[in-house]
């Protein structure tokens, strides 16, 4: 199995952690939109769905429920394009019923995501994204237990500007330390919102609260991404944001953080 462990991994040349402290703060939909971000800036990018009970990234992506073939290294990803650009696997391919709650406990979750890690022939990417639960649970530290034969580069966090979703950052911050997971930075998502009408981005919500706590904790603050009808749109009927909008300010947004990230993990 370690074998297997590092042959599936040899090729992936950096591993990023995608969290957040509380649901409902957007991380998978960030997770794409950073992927979308990384495909079109010419890296071939995979997205592990290791988000167990909430698996929304294969319908962002518009992949459906693909059968999930293997090959003689492990199970082959679902690939979003033709040019094999973007490559997924999620525990969505695997319910019989898409409805289906994942009542597991602990042990069993745990060895899904082994499974996951060390069996999926990723093949050669410059970049995997793990979409990872919210919180700081055993999937979490599953997912850090069977990466540990492999750099981990780091983790991205993303919380809203609210001071209940940063409070429960700060917890993620606490656990980055505590395991030894490199911060990479922040991201404030739903930070405004952009009229669909005149393109004037209100703060709806109170802003600054992520740029505010990188900077208490001496993160990096990648950026801000606001409430985008657009945005909204294209992830319920999965289409490609990046491709559809390219003049937004949405657009420029995502793509600076990805390219900071970039710049970052060249730096490491």
């Amino acid at each position: 199995m370690e074998q297997n462990n590092d042959g599936n991994l040899a090729q992936v040349r950096h591993v990023i952690l995608v969290l957040s402290g509380k649901g409902g703060v957007g991380k998978s939909t960030i997770t794409t939109e950073l992927a979308l971000a990384l495909r079109h800036a010419g890296k071939k990018v995979g997205i592990l769905d290791v988000d167990l009970c909430g698996p929304s990234i294969p319908r962002m992506l518009s992949v459906g429920r693909p059968d999930v073939h293997q090959c003689d290294s492990g199970w082959v990803p679902v690939y979003t394009d033709a040019e094999k650009s973007l490559a997924l696997m999620s525990i969505g391919f695997l319910l019989e019923d898409p409805d289906e709650a994942v009542v597991w406990r602990g042990p069993k979750k745990t060895a899904m995501i082994a499974q996951f890690v060390s069996d999926v022939a990723w093949g050669e990417l410059d970049v995997l994204l793990v979409d990872t639960p919210p919180g700081t649970s055993d999937e979490h530290l599953a997912v850090l237990e069977n990466l540990k034969k492999h750099k981990v580069d780091g983790a991205v966090l993303v919380t809203t500007p609210q001071a209940v979703s940063t409070g429960d950052v700060r917890r993620e911050i606490t656990f980055c330390k505590k395991t030894g997971v490199r911060i990479l930075g922040i991201i404030e998502n739903m930070s405004g919102f952009v009229c669909p009408h005149c393109s004037e981005c209100s703060n709806i919500f109170s802003k600054g609260g992520g740029e505010e706590l990188a900077k208490l904790t001496g993160s990096v603050f990648l950026g801000c991404v606001p409430l985008d009808p657009l945005l909204s749109t294209c992830i319920e009927e999965g289409k490609d944001f990046m491709q559809s909008f390219p003049d937004s300010a949405t657009f420029s947004a995502i793509s600076s953080i990805s390219q900071t990230l970039l710049d970052s993990l060249q730096t490491a």
